[in-house]
Order: C-alpha cells, then structure tokens, then sequence
C-alpha cells in the first residue's frame, strides 16, 4: 500500500533525513519515535508533499506521490489527510464549519469564504463530531475550546477529507494526559474502524507502545529499529532518545488512573 524508497531531505548542508525505506502493506497504526531533530517531522511533510524530497521515491497504491504535480497533488494531499501538533483551526469560525473545511480541496475560494456549503456536506460533519462526542459544541468558536477539544475537532476534519491514509505529527505533544489519550484513541478508533493506516510521529515510549502495532525509531534522519513494541527493548529506546531518554520514559497517557486497554484490530 505504501512504499518508501530511499527518501532524503537535506535542507543546504543539513540532512533531515536520510535514504529513509520502509513499506506499509496492510493497514496498520504506526508510532514514529526519536528525540528532537530525528526527522519524524520532515519524513511525513515529505510524504504529504508539504515537503519536496531532495530524493527518493513514496509509492502509494503503485503511484509515485513525489512525481505529482497540479490537481493530482491537491489529489494526494486529499486522500493524504495531515493532522498537526497546533491543530490549524481557523479560530473565529465555528467547529462545524472547520470540520466542513476538510472538504476545501474540493470548493472554490469564493464557495468557501461564503460558507456555501451543500447540506449534505453540514450533515455529515456534524455526524462525524458526534461520532467522536463532540456534537454539543459545533456552533462554538474554535478559539473557545480547550486544546483537547481542538485536536479532536482536527481529527473531525481530517475524517471529512474520507482519507486513505492519515499521517499525525505530534498530535499530543501539547495536551495534558488526559486530552492526550482521548486523542489517541480516536485516531486508534479510525485506524480500526476504517481499515486505513495512521502514521504517528510521537516523543513518549509507552504512548507509541499501546496504540502502534509498529514502531519506527529514527535517529539523526535514519531508521535504527522497525519492529514489533514487544520487540523494542529498553536498551534499544534509549538509544534512540539518547539525552532525551528519561523524559520519554517518564511521560505516558496510559498510567493506571487514565489508561484503558488499547482497541484491537479486527483479525
């Protein structure tokens, strides 16, 4: 489904990442982990194009993304839906209005600054706020709500853009661990439910080791683990984080007061 080949990224004399290759065959939920500065964000801005590669190639579905160009981009950038670490709301509309966003590549300009939008298109996303519990605030301004809030309103409108892969770089990075697991098990809840692949660029250990099914770790713009969680051994993590290593042992949305058993993939 998703094929990496020999991805790299330098900015000048800077090599972000490096003859990066790996490939997704079946839907799955994939924690990218390293300290600061590994490259997990520059290899998903890449991947969706927000990046242009200094070489390499991503193949999904048998199409080489990095080739496209025009409305075929726009395509990819579609069906390649992007969540961020600061959500990217607009914050003076309302959030039934940011969820219809995710469907922007598909309006005008002029459609769009004048909300036009077909009432098929408000049905479904307020379904889809409700959904993932979010129907009683979808005339509330963006700027109103808590940080937890607009990560799942971000989440609502990436769902709009009926992705086929969903690539998240940090999604929790700034939410307490609360607003963090709601977070991760709704993006573990799409992973599930809609049979597509979710990509998670995540700091903390055990985060990436309850909701991924596999784990990358990058280092310097390298891959140095791809494996299993079971797999991945202590020693071996905090290689990966190096100086970092004791702040991502230590934060985790999965502590015995917050946690709850990690959603199974349907067999």
């Amino acid at each position: 489904m998703l094929d990496i080949r020999n991805v790299t990224k330098r900015f000048g004399d800077v090599v972000a990442v490096r003859d990066v290759s790996f490939s997704i065959k079946k839907p799955q939920m994939v924690g990218i982990i390293g300290r600061s500065g590994a490259g997990k964000s520059t290899l998903l801005r890449v991947i969706n194009r927000l990046e242009r590669a200094t070489s390499g190639e991503v193949f999904f579905s048998g199409n080489d993304v990095l080739s496209l160009e025009g409305r075929a981009k726009s395509e990819w950038q579609k069906n390649c839906a992007m969540i961020f670490q600061q959500f990217n709301l607009v914050p003076r509309l309302d959030v039934l209005t940011n969820v219809i966003l995710g469907r922007s590549f598909e309006h005008s300009f002029i459609r769009s600054m004048l909300k036009l939008y077909p009432a098929e298109e408000r049905y479904q996303a307020l379904a889809t706020l409700d959904r993932f519990g979010l129907a009683e605030i979808a005339l509330q301004r963006a700027e109103s709500l808590s940080g937890g809030q607009q990560q799942r309103v971000a989440i609502c409108r990436a769902m709009m853009q009926t992705p086929k892969l969903i690539l998240a770089d940090e999604p929790i990075a700034s939410l307490d661990p609360l607003n963090a697991r709601l977070a991760m098990e709704a993006l573990k809840r799409i992973q599930v439910e809609e049979k597509i692949t979710v990509i998670c660029n995540l700091h903390t250990l055990d985060t990436a080791k309850h909701y991924c099914s596999r784990i990358i770790g990058m280092q310097n713009g390298d891959i140095v683990f791809d494996g299993t969680p079971k797999s991945l051994t202590d020693k071996k993590a905090r290689e990966i984080y190096g100086a970092e290593a004791d702040e991502a042992f230590e934060a985790s949305v999965t502590s015995t007061a917050l946690g709850s058993a990690p959603i199974k993939a349907a067999s």
